[in-house]
């Protein structure tokens, strides 16, 4: 078995697991982009919960923000009481959470990572975040993905992303 299929099934026992309520779609084709997810799910681009691991010193750390924003790393790094976060290596990312960089779940670890999950994401009543490949994709509801990953809700954004 693959690495996409295996964090797709641990993805899926997680959700099963939390009684989670979303629908998992499996789209066509890769979605590499926010913009790219939302165009191929029909909402807004903000509505896209993308799950980024960065490394707050030497821990993991998943931030899921708003596919409308930059995250502030000197933010969350106040935030969590740590000197520096920066992104996370491929193989950092892998090692933390099982899947690979860009089609990453804020579930299916196979450890729990700390979280920190963007406040702005509340304003939606769906989210869609990755479902741990690059094809799939589920929805949910900040509250829902607060329950799940046990993470803390804040603010996280820096100034909106870039097209």
């Amino acid at each position: 078995m693959t690495v996409a299929v295996e964090a797709v099934n641990r993805v899926l026992a997680a959700l099963e697991s939390h009684g989670a309520k979303g629908q998992l779609v499996k789209l066509d084709s890769p979605i590499p982009t926010a913009a790219a997810a939302a165009s191929a799910l029909g909402c807004e681009v903000g509505a896209i919960a993308n799950s980024l691991i960065f490394m707050a010193d030497e821990s993991p750390l998943l931030v899921v923000a708003s596919g409308a924003h930059r995250v502030d790393t000197k933010l969350v790094a106040a935030l969590i009481g740590v000197r520096k976060v920066r992104r996370a290596t491929p193989e950092q990312v892998l090692s933390a959470t099982g899947q690979e960089v860009g089609g990453c779940a804020p579930i299916g670890h196979p450890h729990p990572v700390q979280t920190v999950l963007d406040d702005t994401l509340a304003k939606f009543p769906v989210v869609w975040a990755g479902g741990g490949d690059h094809f799939t994709m589920f929805s949910s509801t900040l509250a829902e993905l607060e329950r799940m990953t046990g993470g803390k809700v804040a603010s996280v954004a820096a100034a909106p992303a870039l097209s």
